[in-house]
């Protein structure tokens, strides 16, 4: 329940936020909550994925991708994704997420996210990415 509840705030937000270009990087801030957190007290290595995906929500709405793709029919699809966990985050701890997007070829679109809490990296992540039309990908 609480990601779809913050997928929503994003989401939201995003539609009043100002437009991006295709190369700047979105900035979102959150909080580590109890329901983030793994046996290991600190926020769990799949929760991360998952905050991820938001900071590509609001990416992709910010620069009109979500408008266009939502009138094509296209959807965004995760190919891979290579994550570096170097610090751990605890219970109630603020970290901010930036998102953006730093190459594409003709098929893929590789997105670089980081955390980063007390000016300090908490996890990198790189995720390649496509967008599926019905009859195959979208050329980027």
């Amino acid at each position: 329940m609480n990601l779809y509840l913050r997928f929503l705030i994003v989401f939201i937000r995003a539609l009043f936020k100002p437009r991006m270009a295709t190369l700047d990087t979105s900035i979102l801030r959150f909080r580590v909550l109890p329901n983030d957190l793994d046996l290991n007290r600190h926020m769990n290595n799949g929760r991360y994925l998952s905050i991820m995906d938001l900071g590509r929500i609001d990416l992709m709405t910010r620069i009109g991708l979500f408008t266009l793709a939502r009138k094509s029919r296209w959807l965004p699809v995760v190919g891979t994704v290579h994550m570096r966990y170097r610090r751990p985050l605890k219970l109630f701890q603020a970290f901010e997420l930036q998102t953006r997007i730093v190459y594409w070829d003709e098929k893929w679109v590789f997105i670089e996210q980081t955390m980063i809490s007390r000016g300090k990296i908490c996890a990198l992540g790189t995720v390649q990415g496509l967008i599926r039309a019905k009859d195959g990908n979208v050329p980027t």
